[in-house]
């Protein structure tokens, strides 16, 4: 079950060109040890922008690698890594001017879809019961490689006309905020983690002070799959 995983992993890294993500597969093995596991850590997420009116949520996919790095009571562990697909924003923004007499007219009744790309780095104390349920809580920070606007309206029943506007200029490059999680380790505490997280952003990421604030809001469910940790846990 877990090559398995570990392979649909890797098809799903090959397919979208996530180096970084690959690489940390290829040589997992080698970062383990016994005070440090490290495994890969990705899911599915809904985001949403506090303070955009009208705002719903966005669902999509995310990526990235992480550490779980054990301290001197071994129930306690700092966890991080970096999300490195990970993506915030919204659906159904209010629809703004391009500028564009003929783009204007023809996304008249649509909706506006803003995604957001950051590198997410949580940073976590994480304690593990004895029946391997654990609790984690901290925070998290986020550099912005790119954010954009799609514009979109049915024009047929099949059919969507779409317009990408580059908006990256529009919002701060940082973001931060506080995240808390819990979970379940499988296979007696030496298997996958799956788990639930929630990120309340601090940060208003919308750049114009004349409008109105707007923070960062994502659920998370979380597959951790450890590289080469039951190796070494069966280690003396």
């Amino acid at each position: 079950m877990k090559k398995l995983l570990l392979t649909m992993l890797l098809v799903f890294v090959v397919h979208t060109a996530d180096s970084q993500v690959l690489i940390a597969l290829l040589f997992g093995d080698a970062l383990n040890t016994g005070k440090v596991e490290f495994g890969l850590d990705g899911g599915f997420n809904w985001s949403t922008l506090r303070g955009v009116p009208g705002a719903k949520t966005l669902p999509i996919w995310n990526l990235g690698f992480y550490f779980d790095i054990k301290l001197a009571d071994t129930t306690w562990m700092f966890h991080t890594g970096v999300i490195v697909k990970s993506t915030m924003g919204t659906k159904n923004s209010p629809l703004y001017g391009l500028g564009d007499h003929n783009l204007d007219s023809s996304f008249t009744g649509g909706s506006v879809t803003t995604t957001l790309n950051y590198f997410n780095v949580p940073l976590m104390l994480k304690y593990r019961f004895p029946n391997n349920i654990y609790l984690e809580g901290g925070g998290m920070l986020g550099i912005m490689y790119g954010a954009t606007d799609e514009f979109v309206n049915s024009v047929h029943e099949e059919d969507d006309l779409t317009f990408d506007r580059n908006v990256k200029s529009a919002y701060h490059p940082l973001d931060a905020g506080l995240m808390v999680g819990a979970g379940y380790r499988l296979l007696g505490g030496n298997g996958i983690n799956l788990g639930i997280r929630y990120y309340y952003g601090l940060v208003d990421v919308y750049i114009d002070d004349s409008s109105p604030a707007q923070y960062n809001r994502a659920i998370y469910l979380t597959v951790g799959i450890p590289i080469g940790a039951a190796e070494h846990a069966s280690q003396p």
